[in-house]
């Protein structure tokens, strides 16, 4: 679930929402990054692989530490299970919403920072089992539970209708997205298991653009407060939301296919 909990950063911050070829594998590097899984007696650390280098990917380093200050900041409120350190309000009536919110918390963390390893080509490279186990960890206790619980919750979503589509949709995308990449592992279509992770990895680490935007729009509406909003912090707060929750996850998709379509037109 792309959470909105960036919207009220009026008076809070954010937490996790919320990601060899085989599963759980979710891009980075280049689309074919793993000669050695095309052609299996092809000697690792042969081709493209041995050409690039690792300052030609100055990324990984800082999305890793990113991920992981992210997690440690996010992560214990919900570890307290206690509704009153929640960053998200819980919908009137609803007892089962912090419960679940906590579990989605939870697994979203394992997803994005397995997604963190999966994305290290070097890691892939040199360790083919490591990189299959956290996979499937990545997909099987990471994504998965996390979607299967984001979707009640986003459809009840406190900040709005807006913020509600966008929820729905994002998790379902990020499902669509990993079960494909599986499943194109499972019969060996590698070169389509990645690209269908790299979107899945786009839509893991858009919960981090999600607080940014979350952030901007508040500083950038907070003037205008009682202005444009007859000071109704309740409205800013869903204005706020419904704009963060689409731009949390549709620029990074967006940007991770512009990424694939470039990689392939380059390599024809």
């Amino acid at each position: 679930m792309a959470d909105p909990s960036a919207a009220t950063t009026i008076s809070r911050t954010g937490d996790p929402g919320h990601p060899g070829g085989d599963p759980g594998h979710p891009g980075g590097g280049s689309v074919d990054d793993h000669p050695a899984a095309e052609s299996p007696g092809r000697p690792a650390g042969s081709g493209p692989e041995r050409r690039t280098r690792w300052w030609r990917r100055p990324w990984i380093g800082p999305l890793a530490v990113v991920a992981v200050v992210f997690v440690a900041f996010s992560l214990p409120p919900y570890l307290s299970l206690d509704p009153a350190r929640s960053r998200i309000p819980n919908p009137p009536d609803l007892s089962w919403y912090h419960p679940m919110l906590v579990v989605h918390v939870i697994f979203g963390a394992v997803a994005l920072l397995t997604c963190c390893l999966q994305v290290w080509p070097r890691f892939r490279r040199r360790y083919p089992v490591a990189h299959r186990r956290i996979g499937r960890v990545y997909v099987f206790a990471g994504v998965l539970p996390a979607v299967a619980v984001g979707l009640p919750l986003g459809a009840v979503s406190p900040f709005g209708p807006v913020a509600r589509v966008s929820n729905v949709l994002m998790a379902s995308l990020w499902l669509l997205c990993t079960v494909a990449g599986y499943r194109a592992a499972r019969q060996r279509r590698y070169a389509d298991h990645r690209r269908w992770m790299v979107r899945s990895f786009a839509l893991t680490t858009s919960i981090i653009t999600n607080r940014v935007w979350g952030a901007v729009w508040t500083i950038g509406l907070w003037p205008q407060l009682d202005t444009t909003f007859g000071g109704d912090e309740d409205r800013l707060v869903q204005t706020v939301a419904g704009i963060t929750t689409w731009l949390g996850w549709v620029l990074p998709l967006l940007i991770a296919q512009w990424w694939l379509d470039r990689t392939s037109t380059s390599r024809r």
